[in-house]
């Protein structure tokens, strides 16, 4: 049984106190983390703390963010449903889950072959079709599929990377976390028509390290 009347009481508190009253009230992210089941995307020992207010430590040594930090950077790309949304970072497939309920196509990349596996099966249990995966270096983005009209990252930025945006719409916006290893702040980055970037700083946040050819070196 995928869900039970505890768990959609657990979102629905979720959603008044961690979400609305911090001020989230785009109707699309509200509605879509009401319906996505965040224990089926958390390590079985942690389900019980699913629905907490916190991050929660993956396989490979990733999180799965804070509900109200998912919810934050979604509904700061001001979406439309029939937009297309590249996402950098899958880990455990939360966060694509609840953009896939929002637009219409998402696409999300991560450099871990096994989380990708993992995501594409929690993907597939529950339906969701207007999802692709892949495995590589984010910084690079996907560019077969560009240019797309939010891009959010999932990992913390030394420096923004060139590629994605190059691969971000005119009008769109990308968010993503730059700064130090231990602490970026979250930045909103919209292009203009003259391709320049806008930039918004949001929330002060911590995130993984954003590892690839334009991001961090993997440590040993």
């Amino acid at each position: 049984m995928l869900f039970s009347v505890d768990e959609n009481k657990k979102r629905k508190r979720m959603i008044r106190e961690q979400l609305e009253r911090r001020g989230i009230e785009q109707q699309a992210v509200l509605e879509s983390m009401r319906e996505v089941p965040r224990h089926l995307f958390v390590p079985d020992k942690l389900k019980n703390k699913a629905y907490h207010d916190c991050p929660l430590p993956i396989k490979k040594g990733q999180t799965i963010s804070q509900p109200y930090i998912v919810a934050l950077m979604i509904e700061a790309l001001k979406l439309e449903e029939n937009d297309r949304v590249l996402e950098i970072g899958t880990g455990s497939g939360y966060a694509a889950a609840v953009l896939a309920q929002i637009v219409e196509e998402v696409y999300t990349i991560e450099r871990h072959q096994s989380l990708a596996e993992l995501a594409r099966e929690r993907f597939e249990i529950l339906g969701y079709d207007n999802l692709q995966v892949k495995v590589s270096d984010g910084t690079e983005g996907w560019q077969e599929f560009a240019p797309y009209d939010g891009i959010v990252v999932a990992a913390g930025a030394p420096v923004l990377p060139e590629p994605l945006a190059e691969q971000l719409e005119i009008g769109g916006k990308l968010v993503i976390p730059v700064g130090d290893r231990d602490l970026q702040e979250l930045l909103v980055l919209t292009k203009e028509s003259d391709g320049e970037l806008n930039k918004e700083r949001i929330a002060r946040v911590r995130f993984v390290p954003l590892i690839g050819e334009e991001g961090w070196v993997a440590e040993d």
